[in-house]
């Protein structure tokens, strides 16, 4: 009968690989199609893989932890009344390659040169530790000579807390990175310790907690660090009165929840106005490539969201400028929602040309926000407070309580200058304030 190749699938132009972290599905289990039969994880995002066809699993290529290039064969699927193979061992490079030092790194691996059988007998030994590692990591350790108690020392973002290959490359990295030609003195008492050591050594005081970065919180501090040191980054700081639009909101979202089954949050109505602003002053939908600018015909936001393991990740409203309103809340929602509950997929968060971050939901009144890159600049939006405020009528000027809020809006000052970050997010702030308290959706 037939068999159906499950292929690693395509996440986005920039992403090329994908580790397993867990298998949902085992060999001789049946299938439904678009049912998933295994959990991966990008540098981006972590998503379910699901079948392509009706069947029964036949065979997996590859185990948890593995790294597998985007259109790798991941599993055999029958279709027909086949039955799993005897040898339930992986066929891939990274499955099958043994233990032993004998073995040869595989050529996409980032390291020196292929362990031989002259390995040097700085190799580690593995008989004293339960900790389970992949033939790739210890081929990479004995290659690098990292010694079991530094490969125990390793948070492994694998399956169960495995090392992968990512794992123990950036480790060896930074060892590399702290032996340095360079030896500053030092009066530490743990300046003569070995380099590796003094590395992590640190002093504290009083009772403390060590707590190791997950995969996400590493990605969203080097991603962090990478757009400070590529952006120079300028902001500017707008008042707006948003009266009309919280008075308005107030008013319908009882009936629009009841006739379309959704709630209406501020945010759609922000990314309205932010998505206005951007059709007035084009050069803010821009990115830089060398001397370069890149001009975005279209405009894709991005809405940073909170996770509940308290990080961060910006799911993309994809052409935006063509929703309406309720096209807007209902995109938002679904998004927020599917944030929430880890079932965005890879593509979800790509291809931005501008994000917005709503620092008023933990009550802050404005914020100095990090660009996203490869973009050019972000919004943060402030908290809505009543204050009181001049407003001009017909009788003259007068004191009312008004509701308030600041925009935040930080650029790259290497193509973006004040007059131009500052007359975009002052646009914006037009257009909240300019909202119509008669509209109708």
């Amino acid at each position: 009968m037939a068999q159906v190749e499950l292929k690693m699938p395509k996440m986005g132009e920039s992403v090329h690989e994908a580790t397993i972290i867990k298998w949902l599905k085992n060999e001789g289990d049946k299938i439904e199609a678009d049912e998933p039969v295994l959990e991966i994880a990008t540098d981006k995002v972590d998503s379910e893989v699901p079948s392509t066809a009706a069947g029964t699993l036949l065979k997996k290529n590859f185990k948890d932890g593995d790294v597998v290039k985007v259109g790798s064969v991941i599993a055999l699927i029958g279709t027909g009344d086949e039955k799993p193979a005897a040898d339930n061992t992986a066929s891939s490079p990274l499955a099958t390659a043994p233990a032993s030092a004998t073995a040869t790194v595989p050529k996409t691996t980032p390291s020196a040169a292929p362990v031989s059988a002259t390995a040097s007998p700085t190799s580690p030994k593995f008989n004293g530790t339960s900790r389970f590692y992949s033939p790739l990591v210890k081929n990479i350790a004995a290659q690098e000579s990292v010694s079991v108690v530094e490969l125990e020392s390793i948070s492994g973002t694998g399956a169960e807390g495995r090392v992968t290959k990512r794992d123990i490359l950036s480790f060896i990295e930074k060892r590399s990175k702290s032996i340095s030609p360079s030896i500053k003195i030092s009066t530490s008492p743990v300046s003569t310790a070995p380099a590796s050591a003094a590395a992590t050594a640190a002093s504290f005081t009083g009772e403390t907690e060590i707590i190791e970065m997950d995969r996400m919180r590493k990605l969203i501090a080097d991603h962090m660090v990478m757009s400070k040191h590529t952006s120079p980054h300028v902001t500017s700081f707008v008042e707006a009165d948003v009266t009309n639009i919280v008075l308005w909101r107030d008013r319908i979202k009882k009936e629009f929840e009841k006739r379309e089954g959704e709630k209406l949050t501020f945010t759609p109505l922000f990314i309205e106005a932010v998505v206005k602003a951007i059709r007035d002053f084009p050069m803010i939908n821009v990115s830089v490539d060398g001397t370069k600018i890149i001009v975005k015909k279209y405009i894709n936001i991005g809405m940073a969201a909170a996770l509940p393991s308290g990080n961060l990740i910006v799911p993309v409203i994809k052409n935006a400028d063509r929703m309406n309103l309720l096209g807007l809340t209902k995109a938002v929602n679904d998004l927020a929602n599917r944030a929430r509950n880890n079932k965005l997929q890879p593509d979800e968060i790509q291809g931005g040309t501008y994000t917005i971050t709503n620092v008023g939901t933990f009550g802050n009144v404005m914020g100095t926000p990090i660009i996203n890159q490869p973009q050019a600049a972000i919004l943060a939006l402030g908290a809505i407070r009543k204050k009181p405020a001049v407003i001009e009528t017909p009788m003259g000027d007068a004191i009312a309580i008004r509701h308030m809020m600041f925009l935040s809006h930080s650029y790259d000052h290497r193509i973006i200058d004040g007059a131009l970050g500052g007359s975009f997010v002052r646009r914006v702030a037009d257009y909240l304030e300019k909202f119509d308290l008669n509209r109708t959706i």
